[in-house]
């Protein structure tokens, strides 16, 4: 299989976007190291990945902690072997016009979005550097990419986030590791589930809100996370050895291809 004998350590896989790269990844022979802070729902989901023939383990962590992220990279490596893949897709969203945004919005939002990444990137790249290999993808946000009204944190956030990935690519290069970004758009998770006001959600976000400037999908459906995980295998596999310092926009032409 195409990711036979690789370790994938894959954050926020407890739900949406994270579990379905974890199980794409274990589905296409590749040994998932599965991170999230929620340890129930962790194990559900190794659980169900190694139920299917593919193999998951479970590791509880909050990426916040710097220690327990440096933990968990030892802990994996140790136990499963030295990792060769990264995928960055733990997030937290904090929605609200700024006047009325608390401090402690903006510094968990930046904490979990941003900082999250920066510490299982060194914490990841310090063992790929001596090896010269390995892939890193950081799940960041169409919303990154314009201007969202109610949602300037996680917009910030995720585009700080984009950025440092491809810095951090820059540097990498010369050790043949290589740093991609995905930026999804309206994808049916819990976490877009919690913007939608009633069971027409999903059709709000199709036609778009012009009151907000915002613009609708324009292929006219939400993407399912198997579309958004599609993307980071792509970006993770050998035919995209050429390919780094890249994002990818998975929205359906939301942002038209800006």
């Amino acid at each position: 299989m195409e990711f036979e004998g690789k370790i994938a350590l894959v954050t926020g896989a407890a739900q949406g976007i994270g579990a379905a790269v974890a199980r794409a990844l274990a589905a296409r022979g590749a040994s998932v190291a599965a991170v999230d802070s929620n340890r129930d729902r962790l194990d559900v989901v190794a659980a169900e990945i190694r139920a299917s023939g593919g193999r998951a383990a479970s590791f509880s962590a909050d990426v916040t902690d710097r220690e327990a992220v440096d933990a968990a990279v030892d802990q994996i490596e140790s136990e499963l072997g030295p990792i060769d893949f990264l995928v960055n897709v733990a997030g937290v969203l904090r929605v609200g016009l700024v006047e009325a945004l608390r401090d402690e919005d903006w510094e968990q939002t930046f904490a979990v979005n941003a900082r999250g990444v920066f510490y299982l990137c060194r914490a990841v790249a310090q063992r790929m550097v001596p090896r010269k290999s390995g892939a890193i993808v950081t799940v960041g946000s169409n919303a990154g990419r314009t201007p969202r009204m109610h949602m300037s944190l996680y917009a910030a956030s995720k585009a700080a986030a984009a950025m440092f990935t491809k810095c951090i690519g820059l540097e990498l290069a010369q050790h043949g590791i290589r740093c991609n970004v995905v930026s999804p758009g309206s994808t049916d998770t819990p976490m877009q589930r919690s913007l939608w006001k009633d069971e027409n959600g999903a059709q709000a976000a199709i036609d778009g809100a012009p009151g907000a400037y915002k613009v609708g999908i324009p292929l006219q459906r939400i993407a399912d996370p198997t579309d958004v995980a599609d993307a980071v295998l792509f970006l993770l596999s050998d035919r995209a050895r050429h390919i780094t310092m890249h994002d990818i926009c998975v929205d359906g032409g939301a942002t038209l291809g800006v």
